[in-house]
Order: C-alpha cells, then sequence, then structure tokens
C-alpha cells in the first residue's frame, strides 16, 4: 500500500453488525482477555437516536460493545477486545467486575417508567420482531467465537439485582432459548398441590435453602436466613427472566421449581 492510500476501514467484529459507531468509554480488560458473559440490556431512553449520544459521549462514563436498533441495524461501539463501561456495580457467581468478563449489547427500547418504584411489571413497549431476529444472529456469533456458555446469557437485572430492571419481563428470552441461547425452563404441568411461598420477613431454614440456590446459580446474595429487601430484590430479578407472567418477588411454588430446573440445566450444560 502507498503513503497515498487510505487505511482500509475497520471492521465489526461480527459480520452481523453493519458499521462502527465509536464510543471512548473504555479500557483494558481485567484478569482476563476472553469474555465469558453476554450481558443484555435495554436504552431506557425516549429513542434511539439520544440513547446512542449518550453512549458516545466521554462525559456519561457508559459505553456497551453493540446497539441494536428497533429495525434491526446492529452498530458497534467498543471492540470486543475492549472492556465496555455498561454493567456497573455488579455480580455473578462470586465475579464483581462484570465489564471485563462480558459483552455488552445495548437494545433500543424505552423501557419502564422509573418514577414509579418498583416500576409496575410490563408497562413499557414490546421489542419489534425484526430487532429480536437481529439480536439472536449476533448473540449466536459472538456464543460461538467467544464459547460462552448458555448459563452466562443474562440480563443487566440478573447482574445487578434491585439496581436496574433491564432488558425487563416483556423481553422474549424463550425466543432466545428455542434459538439455542441461553436457559429457559419447560413447561410445567399444573399441580393441585399448594406449596409454600415465602416472602418479605419470613425467617428460618427453607428462606435459607432458597438463597443457596439462589447463589448457587449465579446470583450475589448472602445465606442469612431471613427474607430481607435483597432477597426480595433478587428472586424479583429471577423472575423477571425466568417467571415473567408474575413479578412479585415471592418466592412461590412455580418460582421454587423454575430455579431448581435451572441449577440443574446449568449444572447439566457445565
Amino acid at each position: 500500500m502507498s503513503d497515498s492510500e487510505p487505511s482500509p476501514e475497520p471492521k465489526p467484529d461480527s459480520p452481523h453488525a453493519d458499521r462502527i459507531h465509536p464510543s471512548p468509554n473504555h479500557g483494558e480488560r481485567r484478569g482476563t482477555k476472553c469474555p465469558d458473559s453476554i450481558i443484555l440490556h435495554y436504552t431506557g431512553m425516549a429513542s434511539a437516536s439520544g440513547a446512542l449520544l449518550w453512549l458516545a459521549n466521554p462525559v456519561s462514563e457508559v459505553s456497551c460493545h453493540y446497539f441494536v436498533f428497533e429495525d434491526g441495524r446492529i452498530w458497534q461501539m467498543v471492540p470486543e477486545s475492549r472492556r465496555a463501561w455498561h454493567a456497573g456495580k455488579s455480580s455473578w457467581h462470586g465475579e464483581t467486575d462484570m465489564n471485563s468478563r462480558s459483552i455488552g449489547i445495548e437494545i433500543a427500547n424505552a423501557g419502564h417508567d422509573l418514577s414509579k418504584m418498583p416500576p409496575e411489571p410490563g408497562d413499557y413497549p414490546d421489542f419489534p420482531d425484526v430487532q429480536i431476529e437481529a439480536l439472536i444472529r449476533l448473540v449466536a456469533d459472538i456464543k460461538a467465537r467467544w464459547s460462552i456458555p448458555d448459563a452466562r446469557i443474562l440480563a443487566h437485572s440478573d447482574i445487578a439485582p434491585g439496581r436496574k430492571v433491564d432488558p425487563g419481563e416483556r423481553f422474549p428470552w424463550e425466543r432466545l432459548a428455542a434459538a439455542g441461547l441461553g436457559l429457559w425452563p419447560k413447561p410445567a404441568p399444573q399441580s393441585p398441590t399448594i406449596l409454600a411461598a415465602y416472602r418479605a420477613g419470613d425467617e428460618g431454614m427453607p428462606v435459607a435453602a432458597l438463597q443457596s440456590m439462589l447463589a448457587k446459580f449465579g446470583y450475589g446474595i448472602e445465606i442469612t436466613g431471613v427474607y430481607d429487601q435483597r432477597t426480595v430484590d433478587v428472586v424479583t430479578a429471577f423472575q423477571r427472566h425466568w417467571r415473567q407472567g408474575k413479578v412479585d418477588g415471592v418466592a412461590d411454588g412455580e418460582t421454587l421449581g423454575v430455579l431448581r430446573e435451572l441449577i440443574g440445566l446449568s449444572e447439566a450444560k457445565a
């Protein structure tokens, strides 16, 4: 190449990304060069353009690796080799620097009305089919190239319970699982047996057992035997992802059954 010829334009890491729209907000990965998790977010802003500007603004100190528009376009903002700033204070299986361990994907969606806390379940826009189809292609590509386990394709709310609620209970995790991405429980048969439910204020060994199962699955939770606010937040986050029909922070029989099944699935795929 002669000195007069321009350098070739850099290409996105994924063939499913349409272009690079760089963000300055990134750094070196710490402790690893190989991400082992994919974290899905919604933008939570009124417009995709506003969210894109914010993620590329050095003042914001936030970013992501990929941005998925409502119409299915995908732009890369940070190289996969770099540590994007999308997870914030977070934890999964004891790892507290999830930015270093993950690929972060922002999905354009206005999100919940966070002026109401906790937000009203389901009170935000659906994700368009074309957007989810594009996301599935992107996640499948990232999963394959980095050998990311299904048990580590997660919601922002999974790694930051109580602090984050995205991508929320309207996100179609079951569609991703049908495409071989992430974990999803099999439909449970209806049982006439009424199982005990545990909720805020309860104490004792059953609560400690619940907390132990949540910690074993990956959530950041202490085993105290007290159904405190942290336990409510973690159970709510679990329901937003894996028991979306009723998000109330109460560990009822269905929630417990789904949790047990998912622990088994994650161990089988480990």
